[in-house]
This record gives C-alpha cells, sequence and structure tokens, in this order.
C-alpha cells in the first residue's frame, strides 16, 4: 500500500511515519505544508495525481483552539475548505482517505463517552469547522474514515519542536510555583503513536466510515496535569479552577470522552489506557532530553 501523509512534520504525522516503516508491504510519501499547501485546490489535484497513492492521511490542520475564535477565517480555510480540496481529488483518482476530527464536536452535555451516532453540537469555531469538513468528505469521498480523536501527544512534541498539553504544562511547571488547571473538563488523553498504529490497521479493513479511537479511560485536565507531576517528580502545586472561572476565549465542553466501542468490535488492535500511554511519553521523553526534568 503506498500512502501519503499530509502535514507530515506533526506530532501525528511523524508517528505515522515510524509506524508505517514497520510494514514492508507499505510505502509512503511524508508531505509537510511547505510541499502540500492543502487550501490550494490545483495543487493538491496535481500532486496527488502525480505520486498517485493508494490512500492520503491528511494530519493538517489548524488546531489552535483559542487562536480559532480569532481567525475563523483561516480556521475555515484550512480545516473545511482544504479537506474540500482533498476529499474532491481522492474521489476523482480512487484514492481512500483518512481524515482526523475531533471531540469538539460535541458540546459535552450528554455526560457519557459520546457514539459516532450521536448528535455533534459544536460550541466553538473549531469544532464548526472540523464537523463541516466531516460532512464534505462523506459527501463527497466514498471511500473515506473520518477518525475522531482527542487532546493529542507526541514525541514530535518535545524539546520545542512542537506543542501538546504535557510540554504546556511541565514548562509551567518548572518555570512557576503554582499552576492553576481546569477541573470539570473530562477527555481521554491520546498518543499519537497508539492513534498511528490503529491508523493503518484499521486501514486494511476497508471498513469505511466514522470512528473514535482514543487511549482507553478518561480525566479531567487537573487530574492529568496531576499524573504529570507525579511521574516527573515536579512538586509544583497545581490549583484547580473551573472552565467558567478560567474564561478561556473558545468554549470548550465539559465531557468530551468518546466511546471506542465501534473501532474495538473490528478486533484488530486494543488501544492502551491513557496512564499507559503516559507513563510510555515520560519514558521516551526522558530518554530524549538525556535527563530528567
Amino acid at each position: 500500500m503506498h500512502i501519503l501523509i499530509t502535514g507530515s512534520r506533526g506530532q501525528l504525522g511523524t508517528d505515522l511515519q515510524h509506524i508505517l516503516g514497520n510494514y514492508s508491504t507499505h510505502s509512503f510519501i511524508a508531505c509537510p505544508h511547505q510541499e502540500l499547501d492543502i487550501t490550494k485546490k490545483q495543487q493538491v489535484f496535481d500532486y496527488l495525481n502525480e505520486h498517485r497513492p493508494d490512500v492520503v492521511i491528511n494530519t493538517a490542520a489548524y488546531h489552535k483552539v483559542d487562536d480559532c475564535e480569532t481567525y475563523p477565517e483561516k480556521t475555515f480555510f484550512v480545516n473545511t475548505l482544504g479537506l474540500c480540496h482533498l476529499a474532491k481529488a481522492c474521489g476523482l483518482l480512487g484514492i481512500k482517505l483518512v481524515h482526523f476530527s475531533t471531540n469538539f464536536v460535541f458540546d459535552g452535555n450528554l455526560r457519557r463517552p459520546y457514539r459516532e451516532d450521536d448528535l455533534p453540537a459544536p460550541l466553538n469555531i473549531y469544532g464548526t469547522a472540523k464537523l463541516a469538513g466531516e460532512h464534505l468528505v462523506r459527501s463527497i469521498c466514498e471511500r473515506h474514515f473520518i477518525i475522531r480523536t482527542s487532546t493529542l501527544f507526541g514525541n514530535s512534541g518535545i524539546g520545542g519542536k512542537g506543542f501538546n498539553f504535557i510540554e504546556t504544562m511541565i514548562q509551567a511547571g518548572t518555570k512557576n510555583r503554582e499552576v492553576v488547571v481546569v477541573d470539570d473538563q473530562f477527555m481521554s488523553p491520546t498518543a499519537t503513536v497508539d492513534l498511528a498504529q490503529a491508523v493503518v490497521e484499521i486501514l486494511l479493513t476497508n471498513k469505511y466510515g466514522t470512528y473514535h479511537i482514543t487511549n482507553s479511560g478518561f480525566c479531567s485536565y487537573f487530574e492529568l496535569t496531576r499524573a504529570i507531576y507525579h511521574n516527573l517528580g515536579i512538586s509544583t502545586m497545581i490549583k484547580p479552577i473551573t472552565t467558567k472561572a478560567y474564561g478561556s476565549p473558545a468554549k470548550r465542553p465539559l465531557f468530551s470522552v468518546l466511546d471506542n466501542t465501534r473501532f474495538c468490535s473490528l478486533g484488530i488492535v486494543k488501544m492502551p489506557s491513557w496512564e499507559d500511554a503516559l507513563d510510555r511519553y515520560i519514558l521516551d521523553r526522558k530518554s530524549i532530553a538525556g535527563q530528567l526534568v
């Protein structure tokens, strides 16, 4: 299988390359933004027509949630219009499309893990743009996988090469005596290496459609921060705060945990717990950094 990865320098794109490198039956093209700008329609078609991959895995996105409120045009330009160009090109050329969406398509009012057939109701610009992208993929490209996931973290976010919640909290904890973290938003932190493995395996099933794929279990951002600091021996005080009191520019769902039952029913891979994923991430981080924080 010949696979093209857009946005290949991000956390997920990087881990997809690592996982695909373990499969002798797969080849891939790692395509950063500088090489393929998905917002340029003709460039997208020409590039895919030239390389003719069997699959496009789209990890290109504008996902700084608070910034999306300030720059809605850019948010829709990348997450909706750019995706439309990819979906059209894939549909015309008979290419499978894997696209990543978000738990933020839900409003968090259900108070149980969300299934794929639950009604989306995004609270912010980012979630709205991603949901619009989902609709376009479904209507344009018949052979598609839409994968909703949550709170990604991967090794390319270490050492200033990227960003994720874990690195943000580590930086805050090493610079401040006290860190304030919301304690009423619940989600499933997900390691990009585990997600990448799941994606490669689900591709072989040809069971197209929408799937929720995250590490198992869930926690609040406060609980996640506490686990990070405990794992690294960071003694900084963590102060819980409500989402309302914190006052971020973008509204966020309070409970956006995703139900992985449909994915698990395929029986192809078991997603580890978020705690296990965090432990492995910290071990890798120590190895990469060469020292404890």
